[in-house]
């Protein structure tokens, strides 16, 4: 069962989303090019684009493989 978040982390994880969709965008992949990369669903990615999940620490990993990209990039 998912923790629940406060309004702080809440607004924490919108703006890690916005990180991934900005970094997504500026490299012209779609939401469906960076799950099809890292073998996820494309629901997956855009539930962390919203801030709608606590990624855990390897997910994000992976993302950024998807990505192309460092894990120092997102932060």
């Amino acid at each position: 069962m998912p923790q629940p978040v406060n309004k702080e982390q809440k607004e924490a994880l919108i703006k890690l989303g916005e990180r991934v969709r900005s970094i997504r965008h500026s490299k012209g992949l779609s939401m469906q090019d960076v799950a099809d990369r890292i073998d996820k669903e494309n629901r997956s990615i855009q539930r962390l684009e919203k801030g709608n999940v606590n990624p855990s620490y390897i997910y994000l990993l992976e993302v950024c493989k998807g990505l192309e990209i460092d894990i120092k990039e997102l932060f």
